[in-house]
């Protein structure tokens, strides 16, 4: 496996940050004509890298489970059509959005765990050349309905 390296997030109070990387392949489309060729239902591979911190650890010893974090990404979006699910409804699911929909479903979870880790980045690879970080403006207060 290549190394991989990603633009850092703004410098945080947190004693801890852990990365998950996980990819998922899914098809979308964005229904404008305006989007070219992606208005046409294709697919792609999906990488994604979470960016988790915190302060505190669980009883494991876990600033957050690694493979919790696969399963509520991969486990939900892994082989199914993006534009299906209600998160797409209001926005199609382009790079920019997909980014933004995983940084909810991811800190909407952590917000369920005792030790509330924080998101405070996703990145997300639609090709080898193209790729999208979202990161909140004020931790928790930038989760758009």
């Amino acid at each position: 496996m290549i190394q991989q390296f990603y633009p850092q997030p703004a410098p945080h109070p947190y004693r801890f940050e852990l990365n998950k990387d996980m990819n998922f392949s899914t098809a979308h489309f964005i229904p404008n004509e305006k989007a070219g060729k992606c208005s046409f239902t294709h697919g792609h591979t999906y990488f994604v890298n979470l960016t988790i911190a915190g302060d505190d650890l669980d009883e494991m010893g876990m600033l957050v489970n690694f493979s919790d974090l696969k399963k509520l990404v991969h486990g939900r979006y892994d082989h199914k059509l993006l534009n299906d699910f209600p998160e797409f409804e209001k926005l199609p699911p382009s790079t920019e959005a997909v980014a933004q929909t995983i940084y909810e479903l991811v800190a909407n979870y952590l917000d369920t765990l005792p030790n509330l880790p924080k998101c405070i980045q996703v990145l997300v690879r639609e090709t080898p050349t193209s790729y999208v970080i979202y990161r909140p403006r004020n931790e928790g207060n930038d989760r758009h309905e």
